[in-house]
């Protein structure tokens, strides 16, 4: 037990240094995300996951280590989706590039603290009332069905009720103001619309936890594997934002693929008192439907894009 408030304790203290060194050296001052900076850093990160995740097979055994690479690649997979609310929310804001690192800094900071709670709760949950994990499981396939059928929708942040609520009782300005997210107006406190913007990712992520925790869930119920492998798919999702902003539009078979995604993870986690599917058969099964759906986008471009 007190080796593994030790290791909890390193981790934590690993993920507030590198937070740190992020916004307090390397990105102390805002700037354009460029596209070399931003594979840079997505190598970085992807790295230090890897890395990670032989320390978890030499410590912990091969099963962990397969428990926590099939867990990151579900989170980094799925949260490829956000990358697509992300590029919509900050067109309709009209927020410049060199504030949406900031953005996406102190939006993935809060998201890490609701992805612990959901973690947390959802372990609790299974281990008290395993029946719990069908409810999950049947939720996957719907969320995963109903994504191939539904249509692309037009945001409007304005009426997401969080942002109805804040404006109720805080007061928010017309403008930017350089990238503050409050500001003083004739003595008193208003709130800018990058700080509305900053809402409405928090909200988006905690929509995407109500899909991603379950379906990893389906893969490990450690609550350790999958707190870090949840952390380091999130912590290289800005410098993923800033490397695939440009291109993500061209990967249409992707949302497919996400959903059969959704569905294999969620017809697991119901069957798993029957047949337990081994988890390298599930990483296999999870990384072809990747590779294929952007074969499939590049190969078969959307009309659109040939006229372009």
């Amino acid at each position: 037990m007190i080796i593994d408030i030790y290791v909890w304790i390193a981790f934590i203290a690993f993920v507030i240094l590198m937070l740190t060194l992020d916004l307090g050296v390397f990105h102390r001052k805002s700037h354009v995300v460029k596209i070399k900076e931003a594979l840079a850093w997505s190598a970085v990160w992807i790295s230090l996951a890897l890395v990670f995740n032989y320390g978890i097979y030499f410590f912990m055994g091969k099963e962990k280590a397969l428990e926590f690479l099939t867990g990151y690649l579900i989170e980094k997979s799925l949260s490829i989706d956000n990358l697509f609310v992300f590029i919509m929310l900050f067109s309709f804001f009209d927020v410049k590039p060199i504030y949406q690192h900031k953005v996406l800094f102190w939006g993935i900071l809060g998201a890490l603290i609701l992805r612990a709670i959901f973690i947390f709760a959802g372990v609790a949950l299974i281990s008290k009332f395993h029946w719990i994990i069908y409810i999950f499981g049947i939720f996957l396939v719907y969320t995963g069905i109903k994504m191939v059928f539904s249509k692309d929708e037009k945001m409007e942040p304005d009426k997401n009720p969080l942002v109805r609520a804040f404006k109720k009782f805080f007061p928010v300005t017309d403008r930017m103001h350089e990238g503050n997210f409050f500001v003083k107006l004739n003595g008193k406190t208003f709130a800018t619309p990058l700080f509305v913007v900053l809402l409405v990712v928090e909200f988006t992520d905690l929509i995407f936890a109500v899909d991603s925790i379950p379906a990893i869930l389906a893969i490990s119920t450690d609550p350790f594997i999958i707190f870090t492998s949840n952390v380091f798919a999130i912590l290289g999702l800005r410098a993923l934002y800033f490397a695939l902003a440009g291109i993500t539009q061209y990967f249409h078979y992707l949302k497919y693929g996400l959903s059969a995604i959704l569905v294999f993870v969620g017809v697991k986690m119901v069957i798993v008192d029957f047949y337990k599917i081994p988890i390298v058969f599930s990483l296999l099964t999870i990384l072809g439907i990747l590779v294929v759906s952007v074969l499939l986008s590049v190969l078969f471009p959307q009309k659109k894009q040939l006229i372009q």
